[in-house]
């Protein structure tokens, strides 16, 4: 009986494969450098070892497996999470990558390569390694302390910029040109597919999901995630995109459900398998001769990489408020290039616009970076201490005026509420009009077409039907009135308020008669918008306002209910202190000593330093625990401390960490800076009598009063006028503290 070639082939991939991973696990080396390397012995370019015989087949699982990577990053991503990890970790990600692609087209173009090879070149430089990271991080036991944090978040805003790169990259080989309008184009396209496709998921998918719980048992749910994953898939090519692209976007869909974690448990079996897949398969291509060849550089370029990261990584860092020494061990941790690249590195082989060296050459740099990433994360505080014995003092001062300054808690403008409510209510009303109406076009048209004789008939049917679609949102878009207490402040406070309010509605509706005229244009003439479909639409949204209020209102609960699902269990990366005071996570093991006592007996602030934040048990969190709060089996608990405190406390309670994937979606709890001015009724009220911990679930860990620092202070001490004040809790109810 004679097998097919795939599975003989997958047989040899797979059992190469097992055992080089064993033997990097054994070295404690990531495994991708062992899939790379059995690839390399299974592929033709090694003469004595057995040779896979179609690559063709291998190509394809390959292409699989960048697919079910991306979903699987989807599913630990989430929109809402690049909203949450605030300006830290993007600003840092947008100066480090913009850098990167600076330095490897410079490069690239010095080398004499072509550009486009020195445009792929810059995207393949540009983004770190998640894997090779997270494991270095494992490895070293610093997955708690402070710069981990901004590591970690840099690495979110990365893979999401990487999924950008692509689509912009792709736009470029086509055109072979830097056409600015058609890159324009391309970027708001993809931006009004991606607020479809999330609008559209996140109303529908998790009531689904919530629906047929029952009826989902393991298998069925990993059936109906993969089939909505490759249906995005489908989809996204359809319209003009990756299917990589798809991947993501369902999978980030997804990660908003309940179902979340589930689903990443039952995928990742699948995802392992064809990833494996598709790093042997960069393996099997990789050709060691090119690297002879190109050895020059690919020595060059390793030390762009290394040098180039940790310098616009740090500047990054230091630009978005961080201390010296976070930003510079955050750039030493993101020295290197993975996964991402050599999918960017593939793009361009498909695409046919870039060289063939380029693909082993990128493969040989991230070998040795990720080589040298352990080293350079341990070099980074000797390192640290070396730079800040030598830097002038005004630099020192200046760098940590910067910083402590980046996160004050002060009363928000009137003007900024309003214009973020009109510009939500605007563009997302805006964006669900426009598919509605494209979906008209393309697919109800036709339809009606097929069965009725004439095309004004179809047309004014399907203009009927679309309008009574969209009906609601075009009231919410043009009539909603917005109930804030902001918008009242602003009319009845100055008169010259009012014009710039009154022009907001006029935009409001000018924009609705643009979005009706586009409905009709694709369906009639300009003439019938103005004359006769407009001041019917005008008519109806004035007569039916109440029952299009109430409609829309239940669709907006139905979409505001299916994004905040998963909000009990959402929390996310800490902000960080001037004193180096920093949150991490610890689940209490049922083993532990500590089980059974309350916060006043077991003394941690006491004996240690740190403060317990919140106390997370099952569905139900504590937020500023009181001392007479008991210790139980499972429980997680966010601690506040130094570095040096935090690896104390942790050898007590005999805790691992909560894996740093996890963390990232932790934002409730933050460390909080306000300062006692006007804008606060605190000064001469003693910490105690506040309210601060009964009304907000605030918790005061320290205060800087004319040039000193008071930490854990005194429930007796009393706020005098300019104290900065440093709270653990909630951002959002913290502003209740301050006089709007």
């Amino acid at each position: 009986m004679h097998l097919p070639d795939l599975i003989v082939d997958l047989a040899l991939i797979l059992g190469v494969a097992g055992i080089t991973t064993l033997i990097f696990r054994r070295l404690k080396q990531p495994v991708v450098l062992g899939y790379i390397l059995a690839g390399l012995l299974v592929g033709h370019n090694v003469p004595w070892t057995p040779t896979i015989s179609d690559e063709a087949n291998v190509e394809v699982w390959a292409k699989i497996g960048v697919v079910f990577l991306l979903f699987n990053l989807g599913l630990e991503f989430s929109f809402k999470k690049l909203v949450r990890i605030g300006g830290t970790a993007s600003i840092t990600a947008i100066v480090e990558i913009a850098g990167m692609l600076l330095v490897g087209f410079l490069v690239g173009r010095l080398m004499g390569w072509s550009t486009m090879d020195s445009i792929f070149l810059g995207g393949i430089l540009s983004i770190s390694s998640t894997t090779i990271i997270i494991r270095a991080f494992e490895e070293l036991g610093i997955k708690s302390q402070r710069f981990a944090g901004i590591v970690f978040g840099v690495l979110i805003v990365e893979d999401l910029v990487a999924i950008l790169l692509m689509v912009i990259l792709s736009t470029l080989a086509v055109s072979q040109q830097f056409a600015g309008g058609e890159m324009l184009i391309s970027l708001a396209k993809l931006v009004f597919f991606l607020a479809v496709w999330f609008l559209a998921g996140i109303f529908l998918l998790p009531t689904f999901l919530q629906k047929a719980r029952k009826l989902m048992s393991e298998e069925t749910l990993l059936i109906v995630s993969l089939g909505l994953c490759l249906g995005m898939v489908v989809l996204a090519t359809s319209v003009g995109f990756s299917p990589e692209l798809g991947a993501f976007v369902m999978g980030s869909i997804l990660a908003e459900t309940t179902m979340a974690e589930r689903i990443e448990h039952l995928v990742k079996p699948v995802k392992d398998l064809f990833a494996a897949v598709f790093f042997v398969s960069v393996g099997i291509i990789f050709d060691p001769g090119t690297i002879i060849e190109y050895k020059w550089p690919v020595l060059i370029l390793t030390v762009a990489t290394i040098i180039g990261k940790v310098l616009s990584t740090t500047a990054g860092a230091l630009l978005s408020g961080q201390p010296l020494k976070q930003s510079l061990q955050s750039g030493m941790s993101l020295a290197q290039i993975g996964e991402f690249s050599f999918i960017i590195a593939s793009l361009g082989l498909t695409l046919n616009v870039t060289s063939g060296f380029l693909y082993p050459i990128a493969v040989a740099i991230s070998a040795i970076t990720t080589f040298t990433t352990p080293y350079l994360i341990k070099f980074s505080e000797p390192l640290y201490h070396w730079i800040e014995a030598r830097l002038p003092m005004r630099w020192k001062v200046a760098i940590n005026q910067y910083g402590t300054g980046a996160q004050t808690i002060q009363a928000e403008s009137d003007w900024k509420i309003v214009l973020r409510s009109y510009i939500t209510i605007m563009v997302i009303n805006s964006v669900i009009v426009l598919a509605i109406v494209l979906l008209s076009q393309r697919f109800l048209l036709p339809l009606i077409a097929s069965s009725v004789n004439s095309e004004t008939v179809a047309a004014v049917i399907t203009c009927f039907i679309t309008l009574v679609a969209i009906a609601p949102f075009l009231w919410a878009l043009a009539i909603r009135r917005l109930h804030s207490f902001a918008y009242a402040n602003l009319w009845l406070d100055k008169k010259y308020n009012h014009g710039p309010l009154v022009m907001l509605e006029v935009v409001r509706n000018v924009l609705l008669v643009v979005l009706v005229g586009f409905l009709v244009d694709r369906l009639f003439t300009a003439m019938i918008a103005v004359l006769a479909v407009l001041p019917v639409i005008i008519v109806v949204l004035l007569i039916f306002s109440r029952r299009l209020q109430s409609f829309y209102s239940r669709i907006e609960k139905r979409f505001l209910s299916n994004l905040h699902e998963r909000e009990g269990a959402t929390h996310g990366l800490p902000h960080l202190s001037p004193w180096d005071a920093h949150i991490a996570y610890f689940t209490i093991q049922p083993e532990s000593s500590v089980i059974g006592n309350t916060l006043q007996e077991l003394a941690w602030r006491e004996q240690y330093g740190v403060n317990i934040a919140s106390i997370e048990r099952g569905k139900r969190t504590v937020y500023a625990p009181t001392r007479f709060e008991k210790i139980f089996p499972y429980d997680k608990i966010s601690v506040i401390g130094t570095d040096v405190q935090l690896e104390k406390f942790r050898k007590v309670v005999e805790t691992e960490v909560i894996p740093e994937e996890k963390q990232i979606a932790r934002e409730d709890i933050t460390l909080n800076k306000l300062i006692i001015d006007e804008h606060t009724a605190l000064r001469g009220q003693s910490i105690r009598n506040s309210g601060i911990r009964e009304k907000v679930n605030g918790l005061v860990v320290g205060i800087e009063r004319n040039g000193e620092r008071i930490l854990n202070p005194d429930s007796t001490t009393i706020f005098e006028w300019d104290d900065v004040v440093w709270i653990v809790g909630d951002r959002k109810q913290l502003h209740q503290l301050v006089k709007e």
